[in-house]
């Protein structure tokens, strides 16, 4: 008899993606939280290192960007809720890159109406921005804050790896004139020309980063002995004439 497989796990409904950009408002200070658009660009980057990383290690940084673990006497209901969400949003986007080569990402759209800079401190980041890169540098900013916090990525000495992150950090403030060529030639070169074509672009870029990572990730290595295993009761190899349960087997 075959085990019936477990149903997928159900992604996020808007109401709940709302609700947990309202529990990570919550975190108490001065810890300094992700946002919801922003934690779904950091998940993407933790599930795409070269590594597996435990939901311990990433978690931290959810709540605080640099990492400070929460107080003691936190709200148990409110991070027993919070945790729950976004391990959820975390599975899902881990199967939807596995099984499918594809996921959705929480992106928010401006228009005129309801432009970019209400994100806090926009008004400097976004300044000759495009629109386009408006909308998506939350998730990036998001994205990269994994590649910052976990820089295994980063330090891949791997072009293919190279250009899927310059495809994604586009989409970021150009600090360097070297930064700004990649933009400018970027934009020649492969323009978007709209959100929806952006959004594409910015799915693939994750993709191919998962695809070019994944032999690493789930790499398992096998350790290979020179000598036989010595039995806890047996002497020690050393020659000290101990157990090497008492020498060093402890």
């Amino acid at each position: 008899m075959h085990s019936p497989k477990s149903p997928p796990t159900r992604d996020l409904t808007d109401a709940e993606f709302a609700e947990l950009d309202e529990l990570l408002a919550a975190t108490p200070e001065p810890l300094e939280p992700c946002d919801a658009v922003m934690l779904d660009g950091f998940l993407c980057g933790v599930l795409v290192q070269p590594v597996l990383l435990a939901a311990e290690t990433w978690l931290p940084h959810v709540f605080d960007f640099e990492g400070q673990p929460l107080p003691d006497d936190v709200d148990p209901a409110w991070l027993e809720r919070t945790k729950a969400l976004i391990l959820r949003r975390h599975a899902v986007l881990q199967r939807a890159m596995s099984e499918d080569g594809w996921f959705d990402p929480l992106i928010l759209e401006f228009d005129e109406e309801h432009p970019a800079a209400a994100a806090e401190g926009s008004d400097d980041a976004l300044a000759g921005m495009n629109p386009i890169s408006q909308a998506l540098m939350p998730w990036v900013a998001g994205f990269q804050h994994a590649t910052l916090c976990f820089p295994d990525l980063a330090e891949m000495p791997d072009d293919a790896v190279m250009a899927a992150l310059a495809r994604l950090y586009r989409h970021l403030p150009a600090e360097t004139d070297e930064e700004r060529e990649i933009v400018a030639t970027l934009d020649r070169e492969q323009p978007l020309a709209s959100l929806d074509e952006a959004i594409e672009d910015l799915v693939v870029a994750v993709a191919d980063l998962s695809d070019l990572t994944q032999d690493l990730r789930y790499k398992v290595d096998t350790v290979i002995r020179d000598t036989p295993k010595v039995g806890r009761n047996d002497p020690c190899p050393c020659g000290s004439g101990k157990k090497y349960k008492h020498c060093h087997g402890k």
